[in-house]
């Protein structure tokens, strides 16, 4: 299974302003420009981060998702969330061949954890054998920096702010997340229940 991000996060969806006032970095001087990519590569990786350990998307965009079986054929579970709409299912078969799914077949069920395909029929669509499923879909709880829940926004701050601090410290280069941190964003987080299950 893949999960590729088709539409990357633009610069100016970014809160870079919002994350210099947060670092109480100086202004008026005329050089407020000059830390302003490393700024944005820092509140990127943060969203990675956070987006990583919660598989929430925090700033709507499109994925395509592959998978070469359902774990379900009644109703398989999305590898992200909140899953805004599916575009589309496409069935791709070893030769390459491409069967575009009716979206009379399938429908979404929404949920902020585990949203999922469930089929209208008695399954979803078979895969071929040796093929694929790829499901379009967007992703996010919203295309502007306010649209995302204040306990996310602040957890990317904090995180983006601890990168930025300890920047030439290579003693963190094992990784780490910060405790606030990780209060903020425990809830969003899903967890595994046996057998890899995860809810």
């Amino acid at each position: 299974m893949m999960l590729i991000d088709e539409t990357p996060v633009p610069d100016t969806a970014l809160p870079t302003a919002a994350f210099a006032a947060h670092l109480r970095l100086g202004t008026g001087f005329g050089q407020e420009d000059l830390q302003a990519e490393v700024l944005t590569e820092f509140l990127r990786a943060a969203i990675c981060a956070v987006e990583g350990r919660t598989g929430k998307v925090l700033l709507a965009r499109r994925f395509t998702w592959s998978a070469a079986y359902w774990a379900d054929r009644a109703a398989q579970a999305l590898p992200v969330a909140p899953v805004r709409e599916v575009l589309s299912l496409v069935l791709v078969g070893q030769d390459g061949a491409q069967t575009l799914v009716a979206p009379e077949v399938y429908w979404l069920e929404q949920d902020r954890q585990r949203p999922r395909l469930r089929s209208t029929g008695p399954g979803l669509p078979r895969i071929p054998a040796g093929g694929t499923a790829q499901i379009e879909l967007e992703a996010g709880f919203g295309a502007a920096w306010d649209e995302v829940p204040p306990d996310l926004r602040q957890a990317v701050m904090l995180l983006a702010a601890h990168y930025y601090e300890y920047r030439n410290d290579t003693g963190l280069s094992g990784g780490c997340m910060p405790f606030g941190v990780s209060s903020l964003i425990e809830r969003y987080r899903s967890f595994r229940l046996g057998m890899g299950a995860v809810r």
